[in-house]
């Protein structure tokens, strides 16, 4: 049976990536940083309280990881932060660290971690969350493109280390996603542009040619898929699900 690790997979996306994988076959183990959160999972999932920016907690848990699995096949790198909406002349440095920290640092620490047990046995798939702020930018979310932009030239460089050890590494880039987070980020903006949520909602649907946000089973079945045989040879990619972002700022 194959085993996965979900960083931040107690609640929103990540614990519809840690069910689909659970659904599919796959013993799994969430970490995140919300304690009640990780006491709504199933029982049939391991679960461990874990700030993924602090690594001391980062190195406990791949030490009791190696302890009761011994290896890891796939790790899903998907520990966020929206950080804060505002202009960069506006964002306080320790939001700006705050957001990369979980963003960025913690997908390298995890990456740090893991990466020694798959060297073990020449195989894994390594799975970051991006998002299309990684490919275009985003106004007034600057912290978060950047750590987003940062962790496709980790992605990219972690593919060529790790390729000759049979591990592979990719991104997935979501678009606006439906769900709690998303909300957050569409009422912060409207009040920033002095409009409703419905017309900012509106405006990133519109930006994209299907028109629609994505539900987060689109992420999760997109990151099966790239843990399994099917994409053994796929690595070293941007992948957008997203419904094609055609404008990534739509002005309404």
């Amino acid at each position: 049976m194959r085993r996965v690790l979900v960083t931040a997979g107690a609640a929103g996306i990540g614990k519809v990536i840690a069910k689909t994988f659970f659904e599919k076959g796959y013993q799994v183990w969430v970490c995140d940083s919300d304690e009640r959160a990780l006491e709504a999972v199933p029982a049939e999932w391991l679960t461990s309280k874990v700030d993924v920016s602090n690594e001391n907690q980062v190195s406990a848990l791949f030490e009791e990881i190696e302890t009761k699995w011994g290896n890891l096949d796939a790790l899903c790198s998907n520990a966020g932060s929206s950080g804060p909406t505002s202009l960069v002349e506006n964002i306080e440095l320790s939001d700006w660290k705050s957001c990369l920290g979980v963003n960025l640092e913690g997908s390298f620490l995890v990456c740090k971690y893991a990466v020694p047990m798959m060297k073990k046995v020449s195989s894994g798939s390594i799975i970051f969350t991006s998002s299309t702020a990684g490919i275009y930018g985003y106004p007034n979310r600057s912290p978060y493109a950047a750590a987003k932009w940062a962790i496709i030239g980790l992605m990219k460089t972690m593919a060529m280390e790790l390729g000759p050890h049979g591990i592979r590494s990719n991104a997935v880039c979501p678009g606006a996603v439906e769900g709690p987070r998303m909300e957050t980020v569409l009422e912060r903006e409207a009040i920033l542009k002095g409009m409703t949520r419905d017309q900012v909602y509106q405006g990133y649907a519109s930006g994209t040619s299907m028109q629609s946000f994505v539900e987060p089973v689109d992420i999760a079945n997109m990151m099966v898929f790239l843990a399994s045989d099917e994409a053994r040879f796929v690595s070293g990619q941007i992948i957008s699900v997203d419904g094609h972002t055609e404008n990534p700022d739509p002005k309404i």
